[in-house]
């Protein structure tokens, strides 16, 4: 089906509302990759009460976590590359839980060991995993290569950087000790808890858009202004690495 879509054999009509809404969506997201917000960073009120606060905090920790996933616009991205073709609830389900988990582990265990990578880098490896899943997306792969890339797998590992971007910026704020394991496990609580209402709210656009005659006519057109948004992300990186 995918190198139909690809090479513009359907020239249905399109349906307004709902592309209109997935644009709007892409759109945010694009105009997200110009804000500290899209690369991992914690608002600077927020870092400075991470600072301050020592103990167990965990409704504030469910807050910044959940706060984290909904106005993180690479991982919302990222979220929405993987499931652009999936429409099964069981496939979703096991590709957002591969993403979890690999994000789950490494901001987890990445903290607690302190076990950080210059943000910059690791943003800009961030950035290759949206342009990875819209060339994934567009089949390139077969095409280029003549084999497809093992999907599930490829969400896991780019889970594992997701996650190592949040806990290389936890750990530059340099958080209290004092209570830390309580505090990181809510934290990640709110972080799904975000993943979740980001998803619903993707999935609401994606169903509508899906049942129009012009989702297969712009697939192509959105999965390009994703890997497009992916470089953009890269190059925003490594300028400040080189540079900063």
């Amino acid at each position: 089906m995918l190198p139909s879509l690809l090479d513009g054999s359907r020239r249905a009509p399109v349906a307004p509302r709902a592309s209109r809404l997935f644009w709007i969506f892409l759109t945010l997201g694009l105009l997200g990759l110009s804000t500290d917000v899209l690369a991992h960073a914690v608002a600077q009120g927020d870092k400075g009460y991470i600072q301050e606060i020592s103990g167990v905090n965990l409704i504030a920790f469910i807050y910044l976590g959940a706060k984290h996933m909904v106005t993180g616009y690479d991982h919302l991205l990222f979220l929405l590359g993987v499931i652009f073709f999936l429409y099964r609830m069981q496939h979703i389900a096991i590709y957002v839980s591969l993403f979890a988990l690999g994000h789950s582990t490494t901001m987890l265990l990445g903290v607690y060991f302190n076990v950080g990578i210059n943000s910059y880098i690791i943003d800009a490896i961030i950035g290759l995993s949206v342009v990875y899943k819209a060339l994934d997306n567009l089949g390139a792969y077969q095409r280029w290569f003549g084999f497809q890339p093992n999907t599930k797998v490829a969400t896991l590992v780019f889970g594992f950087f997701h996650g190592f971007g949040l806990s290389t910026k936890i750990i530059e704020y340099d958080i209290s000790p004092d209570g830390l394991i309580p505090n990181l496990l809510a934290f990640n609580v709110g972080v799904e808890i975000g993943q979740l209402i980001a998803l619903a709210m993707i999935l609401i656009v994606m169903s509508f858009w899906r049942k129009t005659d012009g989702f297969f006519r712009h697939a192509y057109t959105a999965n390009v202004a994703m890997m497009s948004a992916g470089f953009l992300l890269i190059g925003y990186q490594l300028t400040g690495y080189f540079f900063a």
